[in-house]
């Protein structure tokens, strides 16, 4: 194809892109909102994600209290926007059975998305945050996350989702 006639075609962003290896845990060890909210937070310090973890995981665990993330399908998508997070990010938990998320009356959840997002990136995490909400209509994808054997299969899963371009 002559280079005038040439098209530049943006490769497709998938949800594998806002995560690693390093950050997805295939078996939580906590049981109850908090306790995965922190034991995911201290997972993306680890990874140098976030510059202090304390002031991250009191944002994530209120705004989840005030609005719960929860979906009927078993996902919660907890997030907040601090300062100091460079980029969008999210770590990824997956309990061994579903676990109440927040409320008694909540809908029982077993796959956890916690969003890191710098607290000027508006349009990039509702960006996220919407094909989060798509992800819930597709209980093939779903069962094949809850079924993944380890963190390198679950990323080969996110890899294949597809987030509509902005």
């Amino acid at each position: 194809m002559p280079p005038e006639l040439a098209i530049n075609v943006l490769p497709a962003v998938t949800l594998a892109g806002y995560t690693q290896p390093a950050l997805i845990v295939p078996q939580l060890h906590e049981r109850d909102t908090a306790g995965i909210i922190s034991e995911l937070s201290q997972v993306l310090q680890r990874q140098g994600s976030l510059p202090d973890v304390l002031p991250f995981y009191q944002a994530a665990l209120n705004h989840e209290l005030l609005d719960n993330s929860a979906l009927e399908c078993g996902i919660a998508f907890p997030h907040a926007r601090v300062s100091g997070v460079k980029q969008v990010q999210f770590a990824f938990g997956r309990c061994p059975e579903p676990v109440t998320w927040g409320s008694r009356g909540s809908s029982p959840v077993q796959l956890v998305f916690l969003l890191a997002v710098p607290a000027t990136d508006a349009t990039g995490y509702l960006h996220l945050l919407a094909s989060l909400a798509r992800l819930g209509h597709q209980p093939g994808l779903l069962r094949e996350l809850r079924t993944a054997p380890d963190a390198n299969s679950i990323l080969a899963v996110l890899e294949t989702i597809k987030l509509r371009q902005a």
